[in-house]
């Protein structure tokens, strides 16, 4: 049978299991699979015991896995899988960051996936050096418009712009707090995440005179010690003079975390493993909380929806926080243009209709 007679079977492949906190792949995976329901898909899951629900359709392929975040042994599972599976469906989709370990599978990917066409999406690349040494695996998808010309001159070939999708109806508009302002950062502990550029930015926006609290949500990686690194954070903020300050985990309601506070203050110097577009940026965005972010080339996409300082600056950045702690007007405004923004350029209409005319071509 034809597949323009049917259903395209597609295999969503991913580093780790759909129903497991596998970072910004798994999250664009599902988002892929929700958009897109006349697609059966195959998705990898944990077993035993998934730590959370899965999809609610397709065919999920098993993946022994120990734990909450994807390990080597689920790596190699998922190769493995992609193997075993290439040959039986119509269309590979793999989101797979360009990380250390991408160049071997790049090569080795007419032996593992066979001839069946290839879509790549890339969530993030680790380090512009690995490109060097990567073969494209087909069609090639970046989230943001710096990342594709990246990759184009990486010799990637037929690299396309999809950026992320964020379900609107899960993240409302909402009004403004009342009472004390409070800034949020929400990131990992990863060089150069921008949490260090927080604290200090934080301290510069309380010398020129706002008052309000900083909360900083962190998120570990697996080898490292969270509570050693957010004890480190504190004691940063407390040689800075900071004194209202609150460094918590892991968050479990995002959506509560963002209602109670009044600005995203988001300034990594460099992304590492995080998406090229942030999912807490997106979901900053569309609860119409104001965001300042460094002036990044991915963050380009944002246009004037956000305010931007250099990636490093502690003291311009600062100044962009109290400036618009101190201007309700211009609150205001960001918080619309930040609304509008995710409604035109992130909604799942736009991201569900590029997606499907991508697999209508390549199974043409």
């Amino acid at each position: 049978m034809a597949v323009a007679e049917r259903r395209p079977r597609v295999l969503l492949l991913t580093s780790g299991p759909l129903d497991a906190d596998g970072g910004s792949d798994v999250r664009l995976a599902r988002s892929v699979l929700d958009a897109l329901p006349d697609v059966d898909f195959l998705w990898l899951t944990q077993w035993p015991h998934p730590r959370r629900a899965g999809p609610g359709r397709g065919r999920p392929v098993r993946v022994l896995s120990r734990g909450e975040r994807p390990h080597v042994s689920e790596r190699v599972q998922a190769t493995l899988a992609a193997t075993a599976f290439a040959r039986r469906v119509d269309l590979v989709h793999a989101v797979l960051t360009v990380g250390p370990a991408f160049p071997v599978f790049s090569w080795l990917r007419p032996l593992l996936l066979g001839g069946r066409p290839v879509l790549h999406t890339v969530p993030c690349v680790v380090d512009p050096r690995i490109l060097a040494r990567v073969r494209p695996l087909g069609t090639t998808v970046a989230l943001s418009e710096s990342m594709g010309r990246r990759l184009r001159a990486a010799d990637f070939g037929d690299v396309r712009v999809v950026p992320p999708m964020i379900a609107l109806e899960d993240w409302p508009y909402l009004p403004r707090p009342e009472g004390f302002p409070t800034v949020l950062f929400a990131g990992r502990h990863d060089p150069h995440g921008g949490a260090e550029v927080s604290i200090d930015a934080a301290a510069e926006a309380r010398r020129a005179g706002s008052e309000f609290r900083l909360v900083l949500a962190m998120r570990g990686r697996p080898g490292q010690d969270p509570e050693a690194l957010n004890e480190a954070l504190r004691e940063r903020a407390g040689a800075a003079g900071l004194v209202d300050v609150e460094v918590r985990g892991c968050v479990d309601d995002m959506h509560a975390l963002l209602a109670s506070v009044h600005v995203l203050l988001y300034p990594p110097v460099s992304l590492g493993r995080k998406a090229d577009i942030p999912f807490t940026v997106l979901e900053a965005l569309a609860s119409g909380r104001p965001a300042v972010l460094s002036d990044l080339p991915q963050f380009a996409d944002f246009g004037h929806a956000v305010l931007r300082a250099p990636a490093g600056d502690a003291r311009r950045t600062g100044q962009q926080l109290a400036w618009l702690l101190d201007q309700p007007r211009s609150w205001d405004m960001l918080a619309d243009r930040g609304r509008a923004l995710v409604e035109d350029h992130f909604g799942p209409e736009r991201f569900a209709a590029r997606y499907a005319a991508l697999y209508r071509e390549l199974l043409s």
